[in-house]
């Protein structure tokens, strides 16, 4: 089940109604089993995993909280995060690592037979494991109590919502609000609302339509002919694709914060128009920001930061970032992307004083048109590595890269436009849809409600006539824009 599709327009409602009518005291069993019908929809004989971790985690913490002796909190603390780490490195790691010893051993002149599994990766078991590290972790810092309650743990680790993509939260931000009675108010039901509206929009009236140009370049990258594959249609590919990551990954988001917001339950903010960062310091503060906190605080922090020296900050820097390539998927184009972020985020720290004295001797440090053109030279250089981050393999990389950078030699662009598919209507479309998403981000879904504003209550009658009106909307732009079925959403491989 994916957000945009018929069955979650169905489902969200009757998971809304049950959590409004039945008993306080029973409503994290509603949720939880709603959370776990919505995993299962996916591969329900996968769920023995996700009880896995969420039990090993649940009895690790209450061990680590029980010890007196730090020994006793460590070993504890080793065996939860092997145990969770064990099973995402099996699930999503076992055959690329296979396969590249396989590789290596061949490269070597030795006769290396292929052995790898018919592994299935589960959806969200990435974010779900970096869920349950930060509650053990935590624990065991002694920043949060080790939850008694079996059932608001597990709802915690599965909360539908952000199960399968995010946001990646924080025990001391989602528990308590899990465990409150949350009334039903206009304030949260309309902003909830508006947020999935404009993730629906996102999604499928942007990210999907751009992907129908993205995927004729990036998944024939190099067997085309001209016109159609050359310098222009890859960086336009590209620029699209830049698009359509922030949309589709932005969108979920919306749709997950939207649809706890209506419950009451406010989840933290994942995105901050990451494209208009001055640098490649501040496009990480705005994109994924969850994931971006959650890599400071349990690795960057803990191997010593800024602390120790500049060659041990980079050093730190170069790791989380490698990291973070991994994490992203088991192959090496990843790598290769979260190493470029790594470098540029050095080589930025490097040259920052220099680049600092020069700004003060021209007096333009906050002219409009230098940040602007930070903002330029930052967008570039992420555009840049988007290339290994989409491409579908290290060939396929290398040839997209030789392209964008060599192929301009004699191109017909009226050609290229009209092979690729992307003609004036379809450049109106996406330039109207970019446009509207750009504005809607900022003026309406993100529009944060003054502290004074009262908390109106929502009266059951226009509560059930405002649902109604926007489910509507979603079932029409499901209809008019999603004629092939639900799509899946870029970050569920991760």
């Amino acid at each position: 089940m994916v957000f945009n599709s018929f069955s979650f327009l169905i489902f969200f409602p009757l998971v809304l109604l049950i959590y409004r009518i039945i008993p306080k005291k029973y409503r994290w069993t509603a949720l939880l089993a709603a959370s776990y019908y919505f995993y299962m929809s996916w591969r329900a004989d996968l769920i023995y995993l996700i009880l896995f971790t969420t039990a090993v985690s649940y009895l690790s913490a209450i061990g680590i909280e029980r010890a007196e002796k730090k020994k006793v909190k460590k070993l504890l603390l080793f065996l939860a995060t092997a145990a969770s780490l064990s099973v995402l490195f099996f699930f999503k790691y076992f055959n690329f690592l296979s396969s590249s010893v396989t590789s290596l051993l061949r490269a070597f002149g030795l006769n290396a037979g292929d052995f790898t599994l018919d592994l299935i990766l589960p959806v969200g078991i990435s974010f779900y494991t970096f869920q349950t590290l930060s509650y053990v972790i935590d624990v065991y810092r002694e920043k949060v109590p080790a939850e008694r309650h079996f059932g608001w743990y597990a709802l915690y680790v599965s909360f539908f919502p952000q199960l399968v993509a995010g946001p990646i939260e924080r025990p001391e931000n989602l528990i308590p609000q899990l465990k409150k009675d949350n009334p039903f108010t206009y304030s949260d039901t309309s902003t909830g609302l508006k947020m999935m509206a404009l993730g629906f929009f996102k999604k499928v009236a942007v990210a999907d339509q751009l992907s129908v140009f993205v995927e004729k370049i990036y998944n024939g990258a190099g067997t085309q002919g001209e016109p159609i594959f050359n310098g222009f249609t890859v960086l336009l590919a590209t620029l699209l694709f830049s698009v359509q990551i922030y949309c589709d990954f932005s969108g979920y988001t919306d749709i997950a914060i939207g649809c706890s917001r209506v419950m009451g339950i406010r989840l933290m903010q994942n995105f901050n128009a990451p494209y208009s960062g001055i640098n490649i310091r501040d496009f990480w503060r705005r994109w994924h920001i969850s994931l971006t906190s959650w890599f400071t605080d349990y690795i960057y922090i803990p191997l010593g930061g800024s602390r120790k020296g500049r060659a041990k900050q980079y050093a730190n820097i170069f790791s989380v970032f490698l990291i973070s390539g991994i994490w992203h998927g088991a192959a090496f184009t990843y790598i290769i992307w979260g190493i470029a972020h790594g470098i540029y985020q050095i080589v930025g720290n490097v040259t920052e004083p220099l680049r600092k004295k020069l700004r003060e001797r021209l007096k333009i440090e906050n002219k409009k048109l230098y940040i602007l053109f930070r903002r330029a030279v930052t967008f570039v250089l992420v555009l840049i590595a988007w290339v290994a981050f989409r491409a579908n393999s290290l060939s396929d990389m290398a040839t997209l890269y030789m392209t964008l950078f060599t192929g301009w030699a004699g191109i017909d662009f009226s050609a290229s436009l009209s092979a690729l598919g992307f003609g004036a209507a379809e450049a109106l479309s996406a330039s109207l849809s970019v446009f509207i998403t750009f504005m809607a981000d900022r003026s309406i879904a993100l529009k944060k409600a003054s502290p004074d504003d009262p908390e109106v209550s929502l009266s059951p009658e226009k509560a059930f006539m405002y649902i109604l009106f926007c489910w509507c909307a979603a079932a029409a732009w499901l209809i008019l824009l999603n004629r092939g079925g639900a799509s899946s959403f870029i970050y569920f491989q991760f």
